[in-house]
């Protein structure tokens, strides 16, 4: 797709799941998750590692997932991703191009009451930002293992561009977010579904439960869901089908209210 906000940038790559009845009925429309990779990944990975047209396929066909539109947009370029920086204008162009983009280009029911954010490690942690910063966008946000402030990690100590993304992460950490604000943001935010979802053995587990005592304080309901596992995609892959399950779920119960 043509891009203007990211600067150097203009076109931008994304991978796209459409069910199966896509296109059968010219007036359909529907609803839509924005999945989010994990730092040094692509959009690509959901589909090479975490097999997402098999599984959605499976879940629809089985009728544990409603029949939904899922992108995942694409985060890095020299390892920047999903956060506004200076020279990189990730989070306007997501809101103010890519989500526009996909919802003309595509049969998306565009009421938030249809549309959903997910994502792993990093993508887990943007979709916390994006659900905290743009509340009347998402009827559901879903974290797994979410990156959500700085860590020193060991596997990372070579790498040049480590402190200038933890850097990043740390200037949107959503649990400082989270305890600093009172204004009617807080009220906004209790009209999100919240999912976290995370490793026992994953290095992510205390901030993620640091983000949920953030939340408890503020009276924001969350769902909490602690699985054996660490932050790789033998965790990822599970989570993907509990998440697209929850957000069917989320979905289902909404329209079924109306």
């Amino acid at each position: 797709m043509p891009c203007k906000l990211l600067e150097g940038i203009s076109s931008r790559e994304y991978s796209i799941y459409l069910p199966e009845s896509y296109g059968k009925e010219k007036n359909k429309k529907y609803p839509v998750c924005y999945l989010l990779h994990g730092g040094n990944c692509s959009c690509t990975d959901w589909e090479t590692y975490g097999n997402l047209r098999v599984v959605a396929d499976s879940l629809i066909n089985c009728g544990e997932m409603e029949e939904m539109i899922i992108v995942c947009p694409e985060g890095n370029k020299n390892n920047m991703i999903w956060f506004n920086a200076p020279h990189w204008k990730y989070e306007d162009f997501f809101f103010l191009e890519f989500i526009p983009y996909i919802e003309r280009n595509y049969n998306v029911d565009g009421r938030k009451d249809s549309r959903f954010i997910a994502g792993y490690s990093m993508g887990g942690g943007a979709s916390i930002v994006y659900g905290l910063s743009h509340p009347d966008k998402f009827s559901s946000v879903y974290s797994m293992s979410g990156y959500l402030r700085r860590q020193y990690l060991e596997f990372l100590k070579d790498d040049p561009s480590a402190e200038w993304r933890q850097q990043l992460v740390e200037d949107h950490n959503p649990i400082r977010t989270v305890n600093e604000i009172s204004d009617g943001r807080v009220d906004a935010w209790k009209g999100v579904d919240w999912f976290i979802d995370c490793g026992d053995k994953d290095f992510t587990y205390e901030a993620n439960i640091a983000l949920v005592q953030a939340f408890r304080d503020k009276k924001v309901n969350y769902q909490l869901r602690i699985y054996g596992g660490g932050h790789d995609w033998n965790y990822w892959r599970p989570s993907l089908v509990r998440a697209l399950k929850h957000m069917s779920d989320v979905f289902r119960s909404i329209n079924h209210k109306k």
